[in-house]
């Protein structure tokens, strides 16, 4: 992300097109493979941020407060704060590794193994245990590390598109991030939610009732943990990543860029725009909550 505006720093200060620099037309079938992989990789960045989203709904269908509820909204924060440390992901890593590999690979093994940990622990933080209390905090916590896991693997992603696809083809980065991350929302939202429902299975998909769904939160966490952990490793063995030597700056210099990006007028209304844009839509999604 911090790459991304970078560059448009250097093409507003240096505008200088020629004949032969003129962009080429976009030809998606160039970059399917890479197009495909971007996609799938916000896929699994949307899939935290939808579980996420189901937990305040199975708190509330336990009968937890609304002032718990409040606590575990927390999770949301590393998405929204992800700026200040992108500079950090953006000026260390391994060069025999690869710039966004050496982010990218922890990263998601750690998505996995934390996905495969709490799917043995969240029956215990539901309540859903014998003996066992609601823990709204710990609940908390560990999609707290996840979306954190989650918005820096965003990052390095959102950088590593303007070198895995060609020149003209970087255009396409911004829609497979709307496409995967919306893509990876709702199989963990809308489509967890449908088949955890006893009531949608028994009346679409099962011939005989049942008192449960067809699946629960421990089993999707643990089935999307193990897929986080071969994603990763295919990933790491097969994909080969281009140098990205041209932006190499020390994290200091990066931080007193991205300063002077938050300057420029053109930066400062679109976060305004950002910030006011969905003010309506979360006041419809608390409604909703609270219904």
């Amino acid at each position: 992300m911090l790459t991304m505006l970078r560059k448009a720093v250097c093409d507003q200060e240096s505008f200088e097109l020629s004949v032969e620099d003129t962009p080429k037309a976009s030809n998606w079938r160039k970059d399917r493979g890479s197009i495909f992989l971007l996609t799938f990789l916000y896929v699994l960045q949307g899939i935290p941020l939808g579980l996420a989203g189901t937990v305040p709904i199975l708190l509330q269908g336990l009968g937890v407060s609304y002032k718990e509820q409040a606590v575990f909204s927390f999770v949301y924060w590393p998405f929204a704060i992800k700026l200040l440390w992108a500079p950090i992901v953006d000026s260390f890593y391994f060069p025999a590794f690869g710039r966004r590999k050496s982010w990218l690979i922890p990263t998601q093994y750690l998505l996995g193994i934390f996905m495969i940990l709490l799917s043995y622990n969240v029956s215990h933080l539901l309540g859903q245990s014998e003996g066992q209390k609601i823990n709204v905090f710990a609940l908390m916590v560990y999609f707290f590390i996840l979306n954190l896991l989650a918005a820096t693997q965003d990052i390095v992603v959102d950088g590593w598109a303007l070198t895995m696809l060609s020149r003209e083809n970087v255009g396409f980065a911004s829609t497979c991030n709307a496409i995967g991350q919306t893509a990876g929302y709702f199989i963990a939202f809308t489509i967890f939610m449908a088949l955890e429902s006893a009531d949608f299975c028994n009346s679409y998909l099962r011939f005989t009732p049942c008192n449960a769904g067809i699946v629960d939160l421990a089993g999707f966490l643990y089935f999307w943990g193990i897929l986080f952990l071969v994603v990763t490793t295919l990933v790491g063995i097969f994909k080969k990543e281009q140098s990205d030597s041209s932006t190499q700056n020390g994290v200091i210099d990066a931080y007193r860029q991205l300063y002077q990006i938050t300057k420029l007028p053109a930066i400062r209304i679109y976060v305004l725009a950002i910030l006011s844009s969905k003010v309506y839509m979360y006041w419809v999604c608390h409604i909703v909550y609270l219904c």
